[in-house]
């Protein structure tokens, strides 16, 4: 662990020398037999299961698998949803009926009526907190627990006022929308500041995006952009990220989707964020459609997050020549990973 630390430090520094390569094999091992089953978002509102019981059955999970590479063994907090910020201020509702996590507003008011403030002893942030100070304690830095999805500052708000009255509210009512961002932002940061505190004792900071970071980090995001032009991209969001890769010590940003492709110019244009996780999206071209925009972003002196299989992986850096300005996500059989470096040009 602690070279996986040390590897992920010198890659934020472009001091590496080569990509790194998250690869995690599943099903390496026969588990233990589980009493209970896997946190998930499914079943995240069962508060009857006791936190060492939560923690204990995803060791026996972990105990099944192995990491190769610049992988390691992680729990990842996303199971209470994308954008659980709306949910700590306590004006969105977590709905999980479907089996997925969604946030709706708790009461449909104008947005003049609706506020955002962190709520530390919220259920949802305390249960969360519990979790994660429970298995600090378990596995002493062994596995990294990520930080919970927090969410975009757009996105929560979107949460809280409905998706379809954010966009009306954009143009009806601008400066609104700028004071509740303003407060989804401070709120954000309480809560990640909070968690941090609970994550610092396992000595380094990771979450549903799998980069590793020595001090306080987190990949950000604004999918909600996928909505708006890039004029109020700059007047409503990127403020807001550009705020984020200052206070932050290593920001990526999740792109998600050929609709947010419109910003690419505006975030490479932040200084201060370290790197690009481009999400194609279903039913989108393979890796390989998007070399232009990998070489756009490589040329800009940011990092490549590069997603697909093994061989697509490869054959994305063997065009961009072997760049050490990617992470690779990768979920495969010994098999397939074989395959792919057997097969790669």
């Amino acid at each position: 662990m602690a070279e996986v630390i040390e590897n992920h430090a010198k890659w934020w520094d472009h001091k590496l020398g080569r990509p790194l390569a998250f690869i995690e094999i599943n099903n390496a091992h026969e588990r233990p037999e589980m009493k209970y089953p896997l946190l998930s978002q499914a079943n995240c509102h069962d508060f009857s299961v006791d936190p060492a019981e939560i923690i204990v059955t995803y060791d026996n999970f972990l105990s099944g698998m192995e990491w190769m590479g610049d992988g390691f063994p992680h729990m990842d907090l996303d199971r209470f949803g994308p954008g659980i910020v709306a949910a700590f201020c306590e004006g969105a509702v977590l709905d999980n009926s479907s089996g997925r996590v969604w946030f709706f507003p708790a009461e449909h008011k104008h947005i003049r009526d609706v506020h955002a403030a962190y709520n530390p002893e919220n259920k949802w942030a305390r249960r969360i907190k519990e979790i994660i100070k429970t298995g600090v304690e378990f596995w002493d830095g062994k596995v990294l627990i990520g930080m919970p999805d927090l969410g975009g500052v757009m996105d929560i708000a979107a949460s809280l006022v409905g998706t379809e009255g954010l966009l009306v509210y954009l143009i009806e009512e601008p400066e609104e929308v700028k004071r509740l961002l303003s407060e989804i932002q401070a709120a954000w940061y309480a809560a990640f500041d909070d968690m941090a505190g609970v994550l610092a004792p396992q000595g380094a900071y990771t979450d549903w995006g799998l980069a590793v970071s020595k001090k306080p980090s987190y990949i950000v995001q604004c999918d909600f952009s996928a909505m708006i032009s890039p004029e109020m991209f700059g007047e409503f969001a990127l403020g807001h990220l550009r705020y984020d890769t200052e206070r932050l010590y290593n920001c990526m940003y999740h792109l998600d989707g050929p609709q947010a492709v419109r910003h690419l110019d505006a975030l490479i244009g932040l200084e201060k964020l370290k790197s690009i996780q481009w999400i194609y999206g279903a039913g989108s071209p393979r890796p390989m459609h998007w070399l232009d925009l990998y070489k756009k972003i490589a040329a800009a002196g940011k990092l490549n997050v590069i997603l697909g299989t093994p061989r697509e992986y490869l054959d994305v850096l063997n065009e961009i020549h072997g760049t050490p300005l990617g992470i690779h996500r990768l979920k495969a059989s010994e098999t397939d990973l074989a395959r792919a470096i057997a097969n790669a040009r």
